[in-house]
């Protein structure tokens, strides 16, 4: 099988995780075995204590670079990460030959209700509030991730989409 990559961005509490796992579980039962980078498990990994809008950049590049690696081991990787920086998504449209970036797309005011780590209470670190957000301009599949919209579905749209393009 040829390694492929799903990048799954969005805003702090937008639900990218919680996608990434049914994701994750719905190949499975597909047979495939992907690799999961998930953006607060892999920052923990890597030590990465910094919030500050630099930081930010090295770290999104970074699993940009992870994931071409795991892909070019013939990997399908789903990567869940803030990230909302183009000049990353732009390396990725370059050097992620089998690549599908999904933005899941919920509005402030939702993101502020859910609010599950309590991030937006406190502001200026915060990527779409007191940071600068670089949402995606040509995201492969835009997933309004609120509402009647649950991850499973999320997901399922996912799947679909990745299978129709030949991603798997």
């Amino acid at each position: 099988m040829t390694g492929g990559v799903v990048w799954i961005t969005g805003l702090s509490g937008a639900g990218k995780s919680a996608v990434a796992v049914q994701l994750v579980e719905r190949l499975r039962r597909a047979g495939v075995q992907p690799v999961l980078l998930d953006g607060d498990a892999v920052r923990a990994a890597l030590d990465a204590r910094s919030f500050g809008a630099e930081a930010r950049r090295q770290l999104a590049a970074t699993y940009g670079r992870l994931c071409r690696l795991l892909a070019e081991q013939g990997h399908i990787v789903v990567c869940a990460t803030i990230s909302l920086r183009h000049e990353v998504h732009q390396w990725n449209r370059r050097h992620l030959s089998r690549y599908a970036e999904v933005f899941l797309d919920v509005p402030l005011e939702e993101l502020r209700r859910r609010d599950p780590k309590g991030i937006y209470a406190g502001g200026a670190e915060v990527v779409g509030a007191g940071q600068a957000a670089e949402l995606p301009v040509a995201p492969d599949l835009r997933i309004t991730n609120y509402g009647a919209t649950s991850p499973r579905a999320a997901a399922d749209r996912i799947f679909t989409y990745c299978a129709q393009t030949g991603l798997w």
